[in-house]
C-alpha cells in the first residue's frame, strides 16, 4: 500500500472522528467569533462599564449552569457512544439526564433568587441577572453530549449557526445606546433558548425519543457517575469565573471588560484546539492505545507553545482592532493568559485519554483542587508584593503549570502510560 492509499485508508477508518472534529471546531469557533464580531460595536455602544456588568453577570450565571450540568456530559457521552445502536438505552439515557437536570434546575433557581434579593449589589442589576439566568434552561434542552456521543455534531453546528446569525440583526437594530444593556442580554438569551428548543423538538419528533420524567431515586446512579466530574468542573469554573468576579469586586467593571478582551484573544485558539480532545474522546475511550495517547499529549504541548508565540506577535494588533487604544492594556494580560492554552490542552488530554479510560476519575477532582489551591496561594503571595490585576492573571497561568505537573506525576506513579 503506497503513501496515498494509507492516507485515504486512515481517513476512511477515522471519518466519523474527523467529521466530528470539524463540526465541533466550527461550533467552538462560531461561539468565540460571534462575540468577537459584535465586540467592536457593543463595547462602543454600551460602554466599557456596562459591558463589564454583562460579563460579570455571565460569570455568576455560569456557576449555575455548571451546577445544573453536574458533570453529566462525560459519562453521558460515553454511554451514548457505547449504546449508539440501542434505541431503548438511548431513550433511557436521555430521560435520566433530562430529569436529573430538571431537579438541579429547581434547586439552582431557589439559590439564585435568594442571592439576588439578599445581596444589594446584585439586586441593583436584578433585571439583567434574571434575563441571563434564563440561559440555564438552554443547558437542559440542548443535549450536546448526545450528538457528541453519536458523532453527529453537524446537527448541533447547523442549529447554532442559524440562531447566531438570526441574533445579529436584532443586536445591530435594537442595541443603540448605553441604556440598552437589557435589550442586548435579551437578544443573546432568547436566541440561545430558541436554538435549544429546536434541538429538543428534533430529538422528540425526528429521532423519535419519548423523554420521560424519572423519580429522583432512579437518577442516583447518574449523580454518582457525574459527581467526580461535577467536583472537578466546579473547581475549574470557580477558578476561571472567580477571577472575573474578583476583578469586578476589587478593581471595577472597566477592568472586567479589559480582562474579558484579553481572555477572548486566548479563547479563540484554545477552543479551536480543545475540540480535538472532545472529537477524539468517543473513539479513544473505547480503543485506548498508550503510544497514540503519548503522541497526542506531545503534539498538543507543541501546539500550545505555537499559540503563545502567535499571540505575542499578533495580539496587540488584534486588541487595537477590536477595542481601540483604550483597551490596549489587555495585550500584556493576553500574553500571560496564553499559557493556559498549553495547560488546557495537555491537562485535557490527560483527563480524556488517561484518567477517564482507566477509571481514575478521582484524579480529575484532585487535579482541579490542585489548580484551585495553587491559584489562591499564588495570588496571596503575589499580593504581598503588589496590588495589581496582573497578580491574578499570573496566578491563573501558574496554576495551569501546577496542573500539568500533577497530571504527569499521577500518570508516571500509577504507570498509566
Amino acid at each position: 500500500m503506497n503513501f496515498k492509499d494509507k492516507i485515504v485508508d486512515k481517513f476512511k477508518s477515522n471519518k466519523a472522528v474527523i467529521e466530528n472534529y470539524i463540526f465541533m471546531t466550527i461550533l467552538q469557533i462560531l461561539n468565540s467569533l460571534f462575540y468577537i464580531i459584535i465586540y467592536p460595536y457593543v463595547i462602543r455602544v454600551l460602554g466599557v462599564e456596562n459591558y463589564g456588568i454583562y460579563i460579570y453577570t455571565v460569570s455568576i450565571v455560569t456557576y449555575f449552569i455548571f451546577l445544573i450540568n453536574f458533570g453529566f456530559d462525560f459519562p453521558a457521552t460515553k454511554a451514548v457512544a457505547e449504546n449508539k445502536d440501542n434505541v431503548k438505552a438511548l431513550n433511557d439515557i436521555l430521560s435520566y439526564i433530562f430529569t436529573a437536570k430538571i431537579y438541579l434546575q429547581i434547586l439552582s433557581s431557589i439559590i439564585f433568587c435568594i442571592l439576588i434579593f439578599s445581596i444589594p449589589f446584585l439586586r441593583n442589576n436584578k433585571l439583567i441577572y434574571f434575563i441571563i439566568y434564563l440561559q440555564t434552561f438552554a443547558n437542559i434542552l440542548f443535549p450536546q453530549w448526545y450528538y457528541q456521543g453519536l458523532q453527529k455534531m453537524k446537527t448541533v453546528t447547523i442549529i447554532q449557526v442559524v440562531f447566531k446569525l438570526i441574533s445579529l440583526p436584532f443586536i445591530f437594530i435594537f442595541v443603540k445606546k448605553v441604556t440598552d444593556l437589557s435589550l442586548f442580554a435579551t437578544v443573546t438569551t432568547f436566541t440561545m433558548l430558541a436554538g435549544a428548543m429546536i434541538s429538543f423538538l428534533m430529538i422528540r419528533y425526528q429521532d423519535g425519543f419519548k423523554i420521560k420524567l424519572i423519580s429522583f431515586n432512579k437518577t442516583k446512579s447518574w449523580f454518582k457517575q457525574g459527581t467526580p466530574f461535577f467536583l472537578s468542573t466546579s473547581v475549574g469554573v470557580f477558578k476561571e469565573q472567580g477571577v472575573t468576579i474578583a476583578i469586578g469586586a476589587f478593581f471595577g467593571m472597566k477592568d472586567v471588560a479589559i480582562y474579558d478582551l484579553a481572555n477572548k484573544i486566548v479563547i479563540i485558539p484554545r477552543t479551536l484546539l480543545m475540540s480535538v480532545n472532545a472529537a477524539m474522546f468517543p473513539k479513544i475511550v473505547i480503543e485506548a492505545k498508550k503510544h497514540v495517547i503519548k503522541k497526542i499529549i506531545k503534539y498538543e504541548f507543541i501546539l500550545g507553545i505555537l499559540v503563545m508565540i502567535f499571540i505575542a506577535i499578533f495580539g496587540k494588533w488584534v486588541i487595537q482592532l477590536l477595542g481601540g487604544e483604550a483597551m490596549i492594556s489587555a495585550y500584556p494580560l493576553s500574553i500571560i493568559l496564553s499559557f493556559t492554552v498549553v495547560s488546557w490542552l495537555v491537562v485535557g488530554a490527560y483527563i480524556s485519554f488517561v484518567f477517564i479510560p482507566n477509571n481514575k476519575n478521582y484524579f480529575v477532582v484532585q487535579n482541579q483542587l490542585v489548580a484551585l489551591i495553587s491559584v489562591v496561594v499564588f495570588s496571596l503571595i503575589g499580593y504581598i508584593f503588589s496590588n495589581s490585576i496582573f497578580i491574578l492573571i499570573c496566578a491563573l497561568a501558574l496554576s495551569g503549570l501546577a496542573e500539568i505537573i500533577f497530571c504527569y506525576y499521577k500518570t508516571f506513579k500509577n504507570n498509566l502510560l
